[in-house]
């Protein structure tokens, strides 16, 4: 899928074979416009790149003010409720994804690891303290995270477009979110 930030391309590869849930929830918000006009609302590279994140519908509104907004989750027309999706990580070596609950640490490490670890370009979703509250947050990693891993559900990787990430400031918007290739592939 392509994000078009500032009207610069970002390619996102999404990974539906090990998050495929995670993924499908993306894919899901980005076909269905979502995304389309939010704000980038934290954007962490002090004292050391973090993560650039968006996704909270209020931030349609232009204004709402972008020091409120990381509360807000995706709320499903057809019931009118906050839709959320379960924690889901796969760890290295294992058939499925694990649900729900975040993986076990050795010295901070995920032990084992996922398959799809927080690399710089990691897009992954953002949620709260509960593992099971993630919505439509989501936030790319802006260098290589590894205490992260296991405890936030990894989906897929910026393939293009880093340089793009690497200039989007608080404030800033998604101009578009398109699927481009593989929406054959998903399942609802």
């Amino acid at each position: 899928m392509v994000l078009k930030v500032k009207g610069s391309p970002i390619t996102i590869q999404v990974n539906g074979t090990d998050a495929p849930i995670t993924a499908g929830n993306f894919v899901d918000l980005v076909q269905q416009g979502v995304y389309n006009g939010l704000v980038f609302h934290r954007v962490v590279r002090d004292p050391q790149p973090f993560v650039v994140q968006g996704g909270d519908p209020q931030g349609k509104d232009p204004n709402f003010p972008v020091e409120r907004l990381g509360t807000g989750g995706f709320t499903d027309p057809a019931t009118l409720k906050e839709r959320y999706i379960p924690l889901e990580i796969k760890p290295k070596g294992a058939q499925s994804p694990v649900y729900s609950k975040t993986l076990p640490k050795k010295s901070g490490i995920a032990d084992p690891p996922p398959v799809l670890r927080h690399t710089r370009g990691a897009v992954a979703m953002a949620r709260s303290s509960m593992p099971d509250s993630a919505s439509s947050q989501f936030y790319i990693a802006l260098a290589d995270l590894q205490f992260l891993d296991g405890d936030y559900a990894v989906f897929g990787y910026v393939t293009e477009g880093m340089e793009v990430v690497d200039k989007i400031q608080q404030g800033d918007r998604i101009d578009s979110a398109e699927v481009t290739e593989g929406v054959k592939n998903l399942k609802k």
